[in-house]
């Protein structure tokens, strides 16, 4: 029998279909694969990071996409207008339902302060929303429909009714006329304020980007929390400390609340928390934890300090926007590797296999 002309074995080009650069037993030398090129699998060797172990027992290569391009397209969001939209609308809510409650208990200079932060916040969020956008009609063409299943939808009905009731608030309070359609735009303000505060949470998990999907059980709590802290930041910022001991828990609670969140929903993510140790994000999220931190301890001991109290609004209003900037950028990262897309999908499917297969193949009917 003769031996072959060419082919891997010997380190010569082989022909084929849409392919005819040279193939060795270190896999393709030279050009570019066809159109049937077997795609996924191939790390070079010596290259491409550690390797997992599969049910087997043997390392299994490190995903690679075709070409190494990304598996998802990488969201056309850009800062600051988005990571600023996420963090107004928070501040914005929250600080509508602090308004009601200062003006219940009979703090009128929280109550005013409040009242002009949620409105300005509101308003300066649809700025970054339209500038985003790009024309201001494209904003309007959100509100011809409302659609109970999409984020986007129903969180601009929210916006259109929660902006106008805070300034008209806002107003009313500045002005000192027409008190009786400000109490009313008050208390419409701060029972929309909860969920302009949280539902840019689900807006973002609602997407397939990794580092915001895999959040989405947790990812509203740790965006209340923020929301919280920044609003009793601002409080504590510009209210006299004669009116402002109620926001001291709220700012403590919500500060370390956020940080303690965020901390546990980055560990259930697996290896998507890679994501979030890449810079920007890991710069931006290191300051909001020692800002967010810092600003708690500071609420804690400020009851009679107006300096303090100023020092803590200011950190965690900071530590606020901060945390926003960080998991923005986190999503972008997880975006752009094809690794925090598959690795995920492939445990999952791992998961899931195990749970219905016994060990020797056989259906697991779960008999004794």
């Amino acid at each position: 029998m003769n031996e072959p002309t060419g082919g891997p074995m010997n380190n010569e080009p082989v022909s084929g279909p849409g392919n005819t650069a040279p193939i060795t037993q270190e896999g393709l030398r030279g050009g570019r694969p066809g159109s049937k090129a077997t795609t996924g699998a191939h790390v070079p060797p010596g290259g491409g990071g550690p390797r997992r172990k599969g049910r087997s027992g043997r390392a299994e290569p490190r995903f690679r996409s075709y070409y190494d391009l990304p598996v998802l397209n990488k969201p056309v969001w850009e800062a600051p207008d988005i990571p600023g939209y996420l963090f107004l609308g928070g501040l914005a809510g929250a600080g509508a339902v602090i308004a009601a409650g200062a003006q219940l208990t009979g703090r009128p200079e929280l109550s005013r302060a409040a009242k002009v932060t949620a409105a300005s916040a509101g308003q300066l969020s649809i700025v970054a929303l339209i500038h985003d956008l790009g024309r201001p009609a494209r904003f309007l063409n959100m509100l011809r429909v409302f659609k109970v299943t999409s984020p986007m939808s129903v969180g601009s009905w929210l916006l259109a009714g929660f902006v106008p009731a805070a300034s008209v608030a806002a107003g009313t309070e500045a002005t000192g006329r027409f008190r009786p359609l400000g109490a009313v735009a008050t208390a419409g303000a701060a029972l929309l304020g909860p969920p302009v505060a949280c539902y840019t949470a689900a807006l973002i998990s609602d997407t397939a980007v990794p580092a915001w999907h895999d959040g989405h059980r947790l990812m509203p709590f740790v965006f209340a929390g923020s929301s919280l802290s920044a609003a009793a930041g601002a409080g504590l910022l510009a209210a006299p400390v004669e009116e402002t001991a109620a926001l001291l828990p709220l700012a403590v609670g919500g500060g370390l609340g956020e940080v303690a969140l965020s901390e546990v929903m980055r560990r259930r993510m697996g290896v998507v928390n890679e994501a979030y140790e890449t810079r920007p994000a890991k710069t931006y999220l290191r300051a909001a934890k020692a800002l967010t931190i810092g600003g708690a301890a500071l609420a804690a001991t400020c009851r009679r300090s107006r300096t303090r109290a100023a020092l803590a609004g200011a950190a965690l209003l900071t530590g606020s926007a901060l945390t926003r900037f960080g998991i923005f950028y986190a999503g972008l990262a997880s975006a752009e590797d094809p690794k925090y897309t598959v690795v995920p999908q492939r445990e999952r499917l791992d998961g899931h296999s195990g749970s219905s297969t016994a060990p020797g193949g056989e259906p697991d009917r779960g008999l004794p």
